[in-house]
């Protein structure tokens, strides 16, 4: 079974930085790419930033320069955030989209398969 487990929300002042982590099981490294996508409140899901099998990345424009997606043979996947502002506060869900390509690109929400439980980014002013 499939299974994807975030860590490392939590509350920080603007400017701050945080990293998260997605420890994922039962997918097929080179098969998938692996997204941290987030839902601000009362706002759609939205795709922040995915990375393909052989390290190719796409960020949304609101976090390019500042979020960096990495991810491991080990399993793991992970999101430096810096310069973290309060638009940033949401849940971050680490996801799993199949049929994935050399290039990361933007795909909705919709097609990622497999989601972690979520994990609470909360940014003050």
């Amino acid at each position: 079974a499939v299974e994807l487990v975030e860590s490392g929300g939590g509350s920080v002042q603007s400017g701050g930085s945080l990293r998260l982590s997605c420890r994922y099981s039962g997918l097929t490294y080179s098969k998938y790419c692996l997204g941290w996508i987030r839902q601000i409140p009362g706002k759609e899901r939205e795709l922040a930033a995915t990375i393909s099998p052989g390290g190719s990345t796409f960020y949304d424009e609101s976090v390019k320069g500042r979020f960096t997606i990495s991810r491991d043979i080990r399993n793991t996947l992970s999101l430096q955030m810096n310069s973290l502002n309060p638009a940033d506060t949401a849940m971050y869900y680490c996801a799993a989209r199949p049929g994935c390509g050399p290039v990361a690109i933007f795909t909705p929400q919709s097609s990622y398969d497999f989601w972690g439980q979520g994990t609470q980014v909360t940014v003050s002013s």
